[in-house]
């Protein structure tokens, strides 16, 4: 897939500016990639932000959530302020890229982007501190721990938007599978809740010749798997979106033993509070009933994850106001849909009034893949469009 190109643009003081060091910005970005990071222990990625930012002159401050950094760049008297944010932490799994500079920490690979984010973030920093028009607070918050769903909530626990207040709060994530450079926009629900529940089923353990003489939690299971997606079918609202996947079963090991319990791990995802509430209520209960009709007992640990992440209206409007004028129309997907995997930058918005959108990868593998990589060519139109939307709300105008 090709990138977009505004041909308004090329005259555009922002893509000069950034283009001055965009090399530098993808070796940065290259280097992070090579030493990722797990939740919560980003200490060198951290490090190199807060080194980066306070040489360009940025109040940083750091510890925030363990890990997590954010910079603060004042300018002119106006009163509004606003808050960018970007992610920091990898996955935990093993790199099958072949890149030059692929992850040299065994087991732990940028399988999400998060290198990307915080690159593109950084790139807009340098410019904001170098070049920036604008009057009013700057705030750019680098978060750990979102592949675990802790950091947001662990640094909003720590202060974060007392400590630093903001107006406003944005962030953004790349997608493969969207046109190479395209942004996509979505008011009120943009990205799915995440619930798991691990679901342990025990029957009475015996001969597989003897089937009779057993209670069989392997057929207990398999029919409760099956029953599972009428929860989806039956109990949810046809119009609403929910997901409900087994995604681990364990049971026994040899082929001629009824095992004496399975144990599933499942994941659950909804846009709306009350899809998720019916979620939480309906999967224990058919979990126990479907086991107990077998002569079976489901033991049911449900916990849940965070919630949908649900933009606003307002910004979300702002936010694509600004791309389109930034980049121009075609720079923007008419009709983007929500996704359905999970974000907590949910904790942000519920805190906070803010938008969280999306930059296309291109054709590159899938999130959380082994092959999965950045984009480098994206950091440039994202980097630009952070500078044009922190420019456009901190704007003289907007006092």
């Amino acid at each position: 897939m090709n990138a977009i190109v505004n041909t308004a643009s090329l005259n555009d003081p922002v893509e000069k500016g950034i283009a001055a060091y965009l090399d530098e910005i993808i070796a940065l970005r290259h280097d992070l990639h090579q030493y990722p990071e797990l939740a919560f222990q980003e200490h060198r990625t951290s490090k190199r932000v807060a080194s980066l930012l306070t040489n360009w002159g940025y109040e940083v401050e750091t510890g925030i959530a363990g890990t997590g950094v954010v910079a603060t760049l004042k300018r002119g008297d106006g009163q509004r302020s606003i808050g960018i944010r970007a992610d920091m932490d990898a996955l935990p799994i093993d790199e099958a890229t072949g890149l030059d500079y692929a992850s040299s920490n065994p087991g732990v690979m940028h399988a999400c982007g998060h290198d990307g984010h915080t690159s593109i973030l950084l790139a807009a920093a340098r410019y904001l501190a170098e070049s920036g028009n604008f009057s009013g607070t700057l705030r750019l918050i680098f978060q750990p721990a979102e592949e675990i769903g802790a950091g947001a909530r662990k640094m909003l626990s720590e202060g974060l938007f007392d400590r630093f207040p903001v107006d406003a709060v944005f962030g953004l994530h790349n997608w493969p599978g969207v046109a190479e450079g395209q942004f996509g926009f979505v008011a009120g629900p943009a990205m799915a809740s995440v619930d798991q529940a691990l679901i342990k089923i025990v029957g009475k353990g015996g001969h597989g010749a003897e089937p009779h003489r057993a209670v069989d939690p392997v057929l207990a299971s398999a029919s409760f798997i099956t029953a599972l997606q009428s929860v989806v079918s039956r109990n949810i609202d046809p119009q609403d979106m929910a997901v409900a996947t087994v995604g681990s079963i364990h049971a026994g090991s040899a082929s001629n033993v009824i095992p004496e319990s399975v144990e599933l791990k499942l994941t659950m995802r909804a846009f709306s509070e009350g899809v998720r509430i019916k979620l939480q209520e309906r999967i224990p209960a058919l979990a126990r009933a479907q086991a107990e009709s077998f002569g079976a007992v489901a033991e049911v640990n449900y916990r849940l994850g965070f919630p949908a992440l649900v933009n606003h209206a307002d910004e979300t409007a702002f936010a694509r106001s600004v791309a389109v004028q930034a980049l121009g129309p075609a720079a923007v997907e008419a009709d983007f849909r929500p996704r359905t995997a999970s974000e907590d930058f949910a904790y942000l918005l519920e805190a906070k009034p803010g938008s969280y959108l999306f930059v296309g990868n291109g054709d590159s593998a899938p999130l959380h893949s082994a092959h999965y990589n950045f984009n480098d060519a994206i950091i440039a139109p994202a980097a630009r469009y952070w500078v044009r939307l922190a420019e456009t709300f901190l704007a003289d105008d907007n006092r």
